[in-house]
């Protein structure tokens, strides 16, 4: 009998964000599967400090590279390159099905089933940031972007609100799906006693997390502010810096679990964000919830959380300082948000992502047998 679960899957994966967190995440979970997992990175050289997290993960072999990622600046030759590597990876692992977190390579010619993930886009991010919609400059990533969804097999996004900009901008695809992101909640023991400080983490210079909003707030809060994230630009190397918060640089994942097991209170306001690991792993840390006031941060906490316009300094201030002086609003919000995050788990995810594997080697299968010759 034909076996539709994937005992090998080829995956990539970009160093450089979040998706980096999720791939090593679905990962494990997917372990008690047997599942074996060929994950070829992308976009810069890992660190010491992932290079200790591959080694811990049984199920887990990485391939590394240090192509550009299609959205970083002149990147073409180098997708061209990584799609050549990347197929002849293919010939070594042997897959049975391909998961793709970067867009462009969907179209190339697997010979297997293919998911892309759609964890987030320029064009949809120029959006949410710029108030317009994306220059001429970007149509070469609009079309490759577009020819790589449509080709896949089977196109998921980590909530409706970044799936239904997708399938705007690029769509129809062959298939879609939600799957909500998960996190292993063992990693964080939140304080008995929480220390009285707020706390953030993300890429300074990215304007979708917006955390200039919160440097604004911060001078006449009464309560320390931490931001942890690299203030380095990936392409232009600048480095930003934020007057009023103390800055962490980048942390180790332990590093950032005890910041977070501490705080009581952690910012997002963003612009954009079409899922917020960061804030999932904050609610599971004990944390309350002030995120920015747009769509896909709504459908994923519903009431557990504040919710603050991205442009409005005033209000972050003053959502704050609620919290701040309310020990109680504060203690029963991080509740809510604690018990809400409970529903976003690693094991469901891999359960979701694993239905959806093997109905797609089920199909690929039943193709063939009526392909001519068969």
């Amino acid at each position: 009998m034909f076996n539709a679960a994937p005992a090998t899957i080829l995956m990539t994966a970009d160093t450089v964000g979040g998706v980096w967190t999720y791939a090593l995440a679905l990962t494990r979970a997917l372990a008690p599967y047997g599942t074996q997992v060929a994950l070829a990175t992308m976009g810069a050289p890992l660190s010491e400090s992932q290079w200790q997290e591959v080694a811990a993960i049984s199920n887990l072999t990485v391939y590394e590279s240090h192509y550009k990622l299609e959205w970083m600046d002149k990147p073409w030759d180098d997708v061209a390159e990584a799609g050549e590597w990347l197929l002849q990876l293919q010939d070594t692992v042997q897959p049975d099905l391909i998961h793709l977190n970067g867009m462009v390579h969907g179209q190339l010619a697997w010979g297997k089933p293919v998911l892309v993930v759609v964890h987030s886009c320029v064009l949809s991010w120029w959006q949410a940031v710029h108030g317009e919609p994306a220059p001429e400059a970007w149509s070469t990533y609009r079309t490759q972007v577009q020819q790589g969804l449509q080709a896949a097999d089977l196109v998921v996004a980590p909530t409706t609100a970044m799936l239904q900009e997708a399938a705007r901008l690029y769509g129809p695809f062959q298939q879609q799906a939600v799957i909500y992101n998960g996190c292993d909640a063992s990693l964080f023991q939140p304080a008995e006693l929480k220390e009285l400080f707020v706390f953030s983490m993300g890429r300074i210079w990215d304007e979708a997390k917006n955390l200039k909003l919160l440097a604004e707030a911060a001078p006449k809060l009464p309560w320390p502010v931490y931001i942890a994230g690299n203030a380095h630009h990936p392409t232009t190397g600048a480095t930003l810096t934020l007057p009023n918060v103390e800055l962490l640089g980048q942390l180790t994942p332990e590093e950032a679990a005890t910041w977070l097991n501490r705080a009581s209170i952690y910012v997002m306001p963003a612009r954009y964000e079409p899922f917020g690991l960061t804030v999932l792993e904050a609610a599971l840390a004990g944390c309350a919830l002030v995120v920015g006031d747009i769509e896909s941060l709504r459908e994923v906490w519903g009431e557990a959380a504040c919710y603050v316009r991205p442009d409005d300094a005033e209000g972050l201030h003053a959502t704050l300082q609620h919290l701040i002086n309310n020990p109680e609003v504060r203690h029963q919000l991080a509740d809510r948000a604690r018990l809400r995050a409970e529903r976003y788990t690693t094991a469901s995810m891999a359960k979701t992502y694993r239905e959806l594997q093997a109905a797609s080697l089920r199909l690929q299968a039943a193709s063939s047998q009526h392909e001519p010759g068969v």
